[in-house]
C-alpha cells in the first residue's frame, strides 16, 4: 500500500514504534495525524515515517515513491 492510499481514519504504526490515525485525505510527503506517544497530540508526520497500516486485511506495510525516500535522507543529513 502506498502513503498517497492512505484515507481518514486508518490506523498506522510509525517509524519511532508509536500508532497514530490518519486525519486528513491529502497526498504527497507530509500527513496530519493523531499521533499517540508520549502525549496523544494531532501533528504533521513525515510519509516516510509511516510503516505499517491496518487494513481489512491486517497489518500492511507501506511502499515509498522515490520522492519521499530522497526527503528521507535529506532530513536525515540535516541531523
Amino acid at each position: 500500500m502506498k502513503t498517497n492510499e492512505l484515507k481518514k481514519g486508518i490506523q498506522i504504526k510509525l517509524r519511532n514504534g508509536w500508532n497514530a490515525e490518519i486525519k486528513d485525505n491529502m497526498r504527497g510527503d507530509i500527513r496530519m495525524a493523531l499521533v499517540f506517544g508520549t502525549y496523544t497530540e494531532t501533528g504533521s508526520v513525515y510519509s516516510h515515517d509511516i510503516m505499517t497500516a491496518l487494513t481489512d486485511n491486517g497489518w500492511v506495510d507501506i511502499e515509498h515513491t522515490p520522492a519521499q525516500l530522497k526527503l528521507k535522507e535529506t532530513v536525515n543529513n540535516l541531523f
